[in-house]
């Protein structure tokens, strides 16, 4: 592809890390193809990147300057190519300094997986004390909505496998209840009259509006039509159902700050399963697609 260059309002990023999420191994395989139909290839994955200010456009105001340490979400689909790639032109407002003393493998997983969990959290509103069920605690969105539910005061009950408890517990989660079948049913039991919201970061889908108080609140963070053998989920219009779509954030700087900022005060933590070279980024989606994996695979350039 051409080399990007920055135009007016934007800035130019050379990348060094690319954090490698489930969005990109369903835009490559066709998942969600239908947001494509109207926009040209090629088609470049990755939401993620940290790396080095090394061009300000023209006439661009903004308080970042060349060489310094920066990162952002990248939307692939639409003018700026993703996240995959040596350069990513993006608007001046889109891209915030590092965390302090973060290196860029680690700051790559902040930004998307960080902000879809702020969109989450701000979108339920919950007030301090109500408890908040995570499911799929132990992957990295999963861990950012124990880590800043517990910041924001929420009761936060978790799932975990045996092998991933101390894991979850670290994170802050005040209760934790068996992961696997039957998961809406351990949190009726703990809680009988059910959570205050839920949100599934695993896709188990239909069987955990079982977990939720009349009232409540479901957060989804993948349509039915993005999951394979997927089907809409029905609450009988007892509880809400919430479906944040973090583009919606694209462009928020003070929202991206806030994610830095946690970063920096510990409140959240990057977690990097593997770093592979750009080069084997197929590699990594086998390796992210086999499953199990804690934290994110980071593509370096």
């Amino acid at each position: 592809m051409p080399e990007p260059h920055a135009g007016p309002g934007e800035v130019r990023v050379r990348v060094r890390a690319a954090a490698v999420n489930p969005a990109d191994t369903l835009l490559r395989s066709g998942g969600n193809s239908w947001v494509l139909s109207e926009v040209p290839g090629p088609y470049v994955p990755g939401m993620d990147i940290a790396g080095v200010i090394d061009e300000i456009g023209p006439g661009t105001e903004t308080e970042l300057s060349l060489g310094e340490a920066v990162m952002a979400m990248v939307i692939p689909i639409g003018t700026a190519a993703g996240a995959y790639a040596e350069h990513i032109v993006l608007p001046a407002g889109w891209v915030v300094p590092a965390p302090a003393g973060m290196d860029h493998v680690a700051a790559s997983t902040l930004p998307m997986n960080g902000l879809t969990a702020l969109l989450a959290l701000d979108q339920l509103a919950l007030a301090p004390g109500s408890v908040l069920a995570v499911i799929g605690a132990a992957g990295a969105l999963g861990g950012y909505l124990v880590e800043m539910g517990t910041h924001a005061g929420l009761t936060v009950v978790a799932d975990a496998a045996p092998a991933d408890e101390d894991l979850v517990r670290r994170l802050g989660a005040a209760d934790i209840v068996a992961r696997g079948s039957g998961v809406a049913q351990r949190l009726r039991a703990r809680y009988p009259d059910g959570v205050n919201a839920l949100a599934d970061a695993a896709l188990v889908g239909q069987s955990l509006v079982d977990a939720i108080r009349d009232g409540g609140q479901f957060v989804r963070v993948r349509e039915a039509s993005e999951i394979p053998g997927g089907h809409d989920i029905d609450t009988g219009g007892r509880v809400k159902l919430l479906a944040p779509f973090v583009p919606d954030y694209a462009g928020r700087t003070d929202k991206l700050h806030q994610i830095r900022e946690y970063a920096e005060a510990g409140v959240i933590t990057p977690r990097v399963a593997a770093t592979l070279p750009a080069a084997e980024a197929a590699q990594a989606h086998r390796r992210l697609e086999a499953g199990g994996v804690r934290g994110r695979i980071v593509l370096t350039f």
